[in-house]
């Protein structure tokens, strides 16, 4: 078992995932002491992580509906208000 610090997980988290990506598990250590262990969800490591479907959360949100440039134009100049006001 591979071991890092809470420090190491800061600054060097791409590294430590990738063991992790590799199957190992990591032992995490705070101020010496043993702290959390982390691995693997299971299955295959190496596959793609999954993604949010945008395009599924859009249709969830706004259904069918199509927006005209008007319209859009004007919901950007509310959103603009907004964060000046």
């Amino acid at each position: 078992m591979k071991s890092a610090t809470v420090a190491d997980l800061r600054n060097h988290f791409r590294r430590i995932s990738s063991w992790i990506e590799d199957g190992e598990t990591v032992q995490i250590v705070k101020r010496g002491r043993p702290f959390a262990s982390l691995s693997g969800v299971g299955g295959n490591s190496k596959a793609a992580p999954l993604k949010p479907d945008i395009m599924v959360q859009l249709k969830e949100i706004w259904g069918d509906r199509v927006f005209s440039k008007d319209e859009v134009k004007a919901m950007r100049e509310a959103e603009l208000a907004e964060d000046q006001g």
